[in-house]
């Protein structure tokens, strides 16, 4: 039976002052890699007004270390729109199998400015902005056809084809689609991080970095991060 190799790697000693650099570090690694398909996938929990929780995949379009956030985008009138509007906190979790690595993150959410959405939406395929107008995210659907004639509609509206029946790599249209109002994108302010590195025998190497969040402007500012090491 052929043994798996002895997995060396331990997080840095002693830990960083401040993770999220090496979060962006580990992300740009993992993209690199290739290893998954979409590496900059993370796992979305919220919860709504009663204290119910939720969770689904997102994709993490940016990190700034220095500022002290993550970037998303997504319907806001969708179930994760709506949980963020009565509970404005959240939790992601990106895992990557092959690199034996996981990452924590959990903080404040705030909407991005309608020019970073603006322009994160412009820089979407052409069949996605269509898709942004024409699914009502989360709501109910009597069937997919119904879906597809909404596809349409939305597509005849900007004088496009309709991506329910154009190839994946049709040539652009080149019209403008501009995005629309409950669609853009929300910044996780991070107030706390665990890293997670795999280990034999399940001694798995962990950290967990905590700060406070003080607003500053539209955001927040992180003060005073702590870090300490976790039992496996």
């Amino acid at each position: 039976m052929r043994c798996m190799p002895l997995h060396t790697e331990f997080l840095p000693e002693p830990l960083p002052r401040e993770p999220l650099r090496l979060v962006a570090d580990w992300l740009a690694e993992a993209t690199r890699a290739r290893s998954q398909p979409n590496a900059n996938a993370m796992v979305l929990a919220t919860v709504d007004a009663h204290g119910a929780p939720s969770a689904r995949v997102v994709l993490c379009k940016d990190i700034r270390p220095d500022a002290g956030y993550i970037t998303f985008f997504t319907n806001y009138l969708s179930r994760k729109g709506s949980e963020l509007a009565a509970n404005a906190r959240a939790a992601v979790v990106m895992h990557w199998d092959v690199l034996r690595r996981q990452v924590r993150l959990e903080g404040r959410v705030t909407p991005t400015t309608a020019a970073e959405s603006d322009s994160y939406f412009a820089s979407r395929p052409w069949q996605s902005r269509i898709g942004a107008w024409a699914s009502e995210q989360s709501a109910p659907i009597a069937s997919r056809a119904e879906l597809l004639r909404a596809t349409d509609a939305a597509a005849r509206r900007f004088g496009a084809p309709s991506p329910a029946t154009s190839d994946d790599a049709a040539p652009d249209p080149g019209v403008v689609i501009a995005r629309p109002p409950h669609w853009g994108g929300y910044h996780l302010w991070v107030s706390a991080v665990e890293l997670w590195v795999e280990g034999a025998a399940r001694l798995h190497d962990r950290a967990r970095w905590t700060c406070t969040l003080e607003p500053d402007g539209g955001g927040f500012r992180a003060s005073g991060w702590s870090a300490t090491r976790l039992q496996p």
